[in-house]
Parts: structure tokens; C-alpha cells; sequence
């Protein structure tokens, strides 16, 4: 099944209406399509060389409006959707992320877990459900969002563009890894600066 979503986003790529449908696909990504962006993302980048930085752009705006839906969603209709959401994927705690975004001492570690999740493959309408539970700074959440995705998205779609098709398969089967490493490290840059300005 996801691999027929997949093939189909990459489909989608060289549609007439690729933009439009790219901000669907960008907006249900954020709240429960498995599959991620940037199967549409490449392959536009690569076809439409000259528009990648609006094609990357669409992606993020979209992406941070359906972060902010499933932020909704946490926030007014957790046990009713988000718990169904979260079972979709294998959540079984719902609970998992309470602590670190709603204590004070939790706030770094809250902000994040929000961007790395937005900036690597890892389920990012889970966190954005999570977010709207706890009622997370909604400001910081936004913030954050368009950061976290806005860098993957320029990142995915710039490579795409200055390297065409022979960059496709590799973003395809190693960016997860590289945007994870990427991640850690900004994590780790954080905490430093956070520990030593104490």
C-alpha cells in the first residue's frame, strides 16, 4: 500500500497540477500521510529546475498549515482522532511526549524533539498532535515548524535541482540518515549552549 501512495506521489510530480497537488500532499503529510514529501519534491525539483525554490516553498507553508491542523486536532479532538491517528502508527503510549513539552525544565528538550521530527523522516504529525495536547506554545510551534521544515524542504529541493537525477536515488534511500545525523547534531549544539548559558 505504501509503496502504491509512493509510485502515485511521484506520479503526481509531472501532473499539470503538480503544485497544487503538492500542497495537498505537504498539508496531509503533517497530519497522517505516511509517506513523505519529498517523493514529490525531488522529482518536481528535477523536471522544473527554475521553480525549486517556489516548489520548496510551497512544500513548507503547506506543510507548517497542516502541522497546524494537527495541532487542532491534539488540542480540541485528541480522543476522538488523534488516539486513532496514533494507533494508525503504532503509538501505543499517547502519553509518550507529555512531559517533555509541557515541564518548564522540558522545554528545550519540547523544542527539539519538535524539529527533529519536522526536519528528518520521522513521524511528524505525531509530534504535531502531541503538541496541540499539551497546548504548546503555539507561537514556538510555529516557529519551529517552518524552521524544521522549511530547512528539509530547501535542503531536499536545492540538492534536487543543482544535481538533477543523479541525485534523485540517493536523497531517495540516504537522506533519512543524513537529516537524522544532521539533527543530532543540532541537538547537541543546543543543549551545549543551553547547559553553558546557566
Amino acid at each position: 500500500m505504501l509503496k502504491k501512495i509512493y509510485d502515485k506521489c511521484v506520479e503526481w510530480a509531472g501532473h499539470k497540477s503538480a503544485n497544487p497537488i503538492l500542497a495537498v500532499v505537504a498539508f496531509l503529510e503533517s497530519v497522517i500521510l505516511p509517506i513523505p514529501t519529498d517523493a514529490m519534491i525531488i522529482p518536481m525539483a528535477i523536471s522544473k529546475r527554475n521553480s525549486f525554490l517556489k516548489i520548496a516553498l510551497i512544500a513548507t507553508a503547506f506543510s507548517v498549515l497542516g502541522a497546524l491542523f494537527g495541532y487542532f486536532i491534539g488540542y480540541i479532538f485528541f480522543n476522538e482522532i488523534g488516539i486513532k491517528i496514533f494507533e494508525f502508527f503504532g503509538i501505543e503510549n499517547a502519553n509518550i511526549f507529555k512531559e517533555k513539552l509541557t515541564s518548564e525544565e522540558g522545554l528545550l528538550s519540547g523544542v527539539i524533539i519538535l524539529f527533529v521530527a519536522g526536519f528528518t523522516p520521522l513521524p511528524f504529525k505525531i509530534i504535531t498532535i502531541s503538541s496541540g495536547f499539551v497546548h504548546f506554545n503555539i507561537l514556538l510551534f510555529i516557529i519551529i515548524c517552518f524552521v524544521a521544515r522549511g530547512l528539509r524542504f530547501f535542503a531536499v529541493s536545492y540538492l534536487a535541482y543543482k544535481y538533477g537525477s543523479a541525485i534523485g536515488p540517493f536523497l531517495e534511500k540516504k537522506a533519512g540518515l543524513w537529516t537524522i545525523i544532521i539533527s543530532a547534531i543540532i541537538a547537541v549544539i543546543f543543549l551545549v549552549i543551553y547547559f553553558t548559558s546557566k
